[in-house]
């Protein structure tokens, strides 16, 4: 039995202590956060001829930046490399952080619990005062990115929503003619799925050891809860994972897979497999977030995709999804301790999400964040209804509880028959109470 919770608490305290003295005076901050002056806001086409900066991405957000960079680039002379970190991208990312290895900028979560992971106040430059803020859609401005009352992620693209994408001839094709407004409308669907000799659901639980997905299982039905105040229940430690309503979702997702609603090779399959498996038909349900229809996008094309993926929020009792803005819809920017790198960074972001931001939401054919920026008449129809679903959407545990435990890894661990339900409770509960306790938090 693997216990990674160890680990993960030190590598937070470790960042703290080895970065405590990596903050650049000339960035317009200090260790204990404040606001970017707007003098800290370089033109977005000033000169950086000979300037190298380096983004960190992960696997399912590293061609995310491409056009962006090569304008920027062509506009500013700079070189900016980009570098795919290995899964499981945010602890590799903060074991190299503990380490005073730091890249320039970074896609990176901007929840406040993943802010507080990876040491914001010490680590990251403060985007207050950005140029582009007042440009956003009012109701995403302050959504995420903020964590102790400063701002430390760009958000750009729309925050990720838990829930199912589908393939509409499969379910067509089984007689399902609607979606399912409820979790035991889902369950029905499946078995009527499962009937028809189709594979209801598609994970990737084996995904080079790192099944980040396998916690939307739990998540989605919690929604609800969520807008009843679970994450309060839980950050005040009054409410454990190995209570309802958390360990019932976790145990309805193993009941599921002994049930067979999941594919056969549930143990080695892989994020890309989802989305081959989705778009020919070997699968009728996967349950994800927008990152995963990044990977569709680049199969297929929007005539393809708008005839044969959907997606509709879900939950224990309606059609409630949950919003998680995970690594990909955003960017922070390192304290370096090198002020013309620092400010090339926040550069690079004014350009992203100014000059260039037409051009990038074109390019990556998304939905846009900037009501003076349209949407593309092509964005895929799966898409709208995502962004559609995010004002009703509640909170995800990344989004609302104080610390970010390896949920994941434990119910991966679940999948591969090395833990039962109780146990990923109960490691989970002691991870999260060790992390809360790291960060002071009251309680715990």
């Amino acid at each position: 039995m693997k216990m990674r919770y160890p680990a993960l608490v030190a590598g937070v305290l470790a960042i703290g202590l080895l970065t405590a003295a990596c903050s650049d005076p000339s960035s317009g901050s200090s260790d204990s956060g404040g606001s970017a002056t707007a003098a800290a806001w370089p033109a977005q086409d000033a000169s950086l001829s000979g300037v190298k900066l380096t983004i960190w991405a992960a696997q399912n957000s590293n061609t995310v930046p491409k056009s962006v960079v090569s304008a920027f680039e062509k506009k500013t002379g700079a070189t900016v490399n980009v570098v795919t970190i290995t899964d499981p991208y945010e602890q590799s990312v903060q074991t190299k952080v503990a380490t005073g290895d730091k890249p320039d900028l970074a896609f990176w979560q901007p929840t406040a619990s993943q802010l507080a992971a990876i040491n914001a106040k010490t680590n990251l430059q403060p985007l207050d005062g950005a140029p582009w803020l007042d440009k956003m859609e009012p109701a995403l401005k302050d959504l995420t990115g903020i964590f102790d009352k400063t701002r430390y992620a760009a958000l750009i693209s729309t925050p990720a929503v838990i829930g199912v994408y589908y393939n509409k001839e499969v379910l067509a094709k089984a007689g399902i003619t609607s979606t399912p407004t409820n979790w035991t409308g889902l369950l029905q669907d499946a078995q009527t799925l499962k009937t028809a000799g189709v594979t209801p659901f598609f994970e990737m639980g084996g995904n080079a050891g790192a099944p980040w997905a396998t916690q939307w299982w739990v998540q989605a039905p919690l929604a609800e809860a969520a807008q009843g105040g679970l994450w309060d229940k839980v950050n005040a430690n009054t409410t454990k994972f190995t209570d309802a309503p958390i360990i019932d979702a976790i145990t309805g997702y193993k009941k599921m897979i002994d049930d067979g609603l999941f594919n056969s090779d549930i143990k080695t399959a892989t994020f890309e497999d989802q989305g081959k498996a989705l778009l020919a038909g070997d699968a009728g349900m996967v349950m994800q977030v927008n990152s995963y229809f990044s990977q569709l996008q680049s199969l297929a094309k929007t005539d393809e995709l708008n005839q044969k993926i959907g997606f509709f929020p879900i939950s224990t009792d309606g059609n409630v999804g949950t919003y998680i803005p995970d690594q990909s819809n955003a960017l922070v920017a390192f304290k370096t301790g090198d002020a013309k790198r620092e400010a090339a960074s926040r550069q690079l972001l004014s350009f992203w999400l100014g000059d260039g931001y037409a051009d990038f939401v074109n390019t990556l054919n998304t939905v846009s964040l900037q009501p003076s920026v349209p949407t593309p008449s092509t964005v895929p129809d799966a898409l709208l209804a995502v962004a559609k679903s995010l004002s009703t959407s509640a909170g995800s545990m990344q989004a609302l509880a104080v610390a970010n435990p390896d949920l994941y890894l434990r119910l991966g661990d679940m999948i591969q028959g090395s833990l039962t339900p109780e146990q990923v409770a109960q490691q989970t509960q002691d991870q999260f109470a060790q992390l809360a306790s790291a960060q002071g938090v009251a309680g715990f």
